[in-house]
């Protein structure tokens, strides 16, 4: 039976909306400005200690080479913004609280996605019959952002995030590689205008350029990608940010069209959206996987956690019941963790001083 793969690619999109995804877009595989754009920031060291991103050669921006057969590309988007977490300003304005990304307060999205993705497919192939396919969920060396654009899902704002005109930032994008020679959509454009506020925001100026983000200055790359020390020339601009940051996505224009999720896993878990420091710092590796399970935060460990938190804890105001959760820590197994105790106690002591 021959396959009317206009009907299909309308057909996908109803699925993926019965799925629980906000958006669904088509593209080839095409990627050649994306490519040179990414040999670039690699070979400037942009990005930092993370090796994987340079480690598959051509393979993140040439799907076929990844999924030999890849003809098209199915672009997921999955709103995440939490609408009962704490006011996102009022936690980073709090500086005896700690702040972890939005996207990271509920279930750890990866899972979520990469099931509904496969669902997806087993709806095409009862479609369809038998179709090569792979799902990807930031799992693979593969260009989501460039993708998801040239399905139309938006564009890459200045930030290097992807923006929605009609939906603003704050969501989760996925992938399915198929076989299927689907038609694609239109690209979208740009709608940065003259606005500079994410490069103005941030706290480190990680965002060198309109379209370039110096992944050694970011502090979602400290905060979690980093797995040694923090370099201090840093460590007062992270505030109270303990894992990823949202600045340059809070202050964006375009989220004001955003809208809070309807996904229950991405609600915020333990309290997560701004408990104190002090209290997260006292969890044992034990109370932290306990609490973490199912988290994308448990990927750091308990010892970039406790070395987060002390930081932290060092831009805090003096206070005395700071430092003694310090103290509590200063000769902790760790050598990562005792020398950021240890910084943060002598920034706690330079408070003190008369």
């Amino acid at each position: 039976m021959a396959v009317d793969f206009t009907a299909l690619a309308a057909d996908i999109r109803r699925w993926g909306a019965e799925l629980g995804f906000q958006r669904v877009g088509i593209t080839r595989t095409e990627l050649g400005e994306d490519e040179a754009h990414l040999l670039d920031w690699l070979a400037t060291g942009c990005h930092g200690e993370m090796d994987y991103m340079a480690r598959h050669g051509t393979r993140r921006s040439r799907p076929a080479e990844l999924v030999p057969g890849t003809l098209s590309v199915i672009a997921v988007r999955m709103d995440y913004w939490p609408a009962d977490a704490e006011e996102a300003w009022q936690v980073l304005d709090d500086p005896h609280r700690a702040y972890v990304a939005r996207y990271a307060l509920g279930r750890d999205y990866h899972k979520l996605l990469r099931q509904r993705l496969q669902k997806l497919a087993e709806r095409i192939e009862d479609e369809v019959g038998p179709f090569g396919y792979r799902a990807f969920v930031d799992s693979a060396p593969v260009l989501e952002r460039p993708l998801a654009r040239n399905a139309g899902l938006g564009w890459i704002g200045k930030h290097t995030c992807l923006i929605d005109r009609r939906a603003g930032s704050w969501f989760f994008l996925g992938e399915l590689y198929t076989d299927l020679p689907l038609p694609p959509d239109t690209p979208a454009t740009a709608h940065c205008g003259t606005c500079t506020r994410c490069l103005d925001i941030c706290p480190t100026k990680a965002i060198v350029a309109p379209y370039r983000l110096d992944a050694r200055r970011c502090i979602s790359y400290l905060t979690i990608e980093l797995r040694g020390p923090i370099p201090e020339e840093f460590r007062a601009a992270i505030g109270n940010r303990i894992f990823g940051c949202d600045d340059c996505q809070l202050v964006c224009p375009w989220n004001k069209f955003a809208r809070p999720t309807s996904e229950p896993d991405f609600a915020p878990r333990n309290d997560l959206d701004g408990t104190a420091l002090a209290t997260l710092f006292a969890w044992s590796e034990a109370e932290f996987l306990r609490r973490t399970e199912g988290s994308p935060i448990r990927r750091i460990g308990h010892e970039s956690w406790l070395r987060n938190i002390a930081v932290a804890l060092g831009n805090a105001p003096y206070d005395s019941a700071l430092i003694a959760a310090l103290e509590a820590r200063a000769e902790h197994p760790s050598a990562l963790v005792r020398e950021h105790v240890a910084w943060a106690l002598a920034q706690q002591a330079a408070r003190s001083a008369p």
